[in-house]
């Protein structure tokens, strides 16, 4: 009785991490909406629009329950948060060289 539980226990927090990791996405995408579109350029990315549909389908692909989109979708905005903004804050606060 105790591991049925448990196991639904970590479920719920399984589904409450690919919430958040969603909602992440949202804010990626509206932050990559007001974000200046010549960063993208300076920064050697995809196109600025492009990159609010992928974050638009990958928090979408963390919502459904399918087990493959929750990877990519996982991939995908970590890709954005942790190597993309970074890069485009740095352009457009003017830290960068370029």
């Amino acid at each position: 009785m105790f591991i049925y539980e448990a196991m639904h226990i970590l479920r719920y927090a399984v589904l409450v991490v690919m919430a958040l990791i969603g909602l992440a996405g949202i804010v990626g995408a509206a932050l990559c909406a007001t974000t200046r579109e010549d960063a993208f350029t300076a920064g050697d990315r995809q196109q600025k629009w492009v990159w609010f549909g992928i974050l638009l389908g990958a928090s979408l692909g963390m919502f459904l329950n399918i087990q493959i989109l929750h990877w990519v979708g996982m991939v995908v905005i970590g890709i954005y948060w942790f190597d993309v903004r970074p890069q485009l804050k740095d352009i457009v606060n003017g830290g960068s060289t370029w």
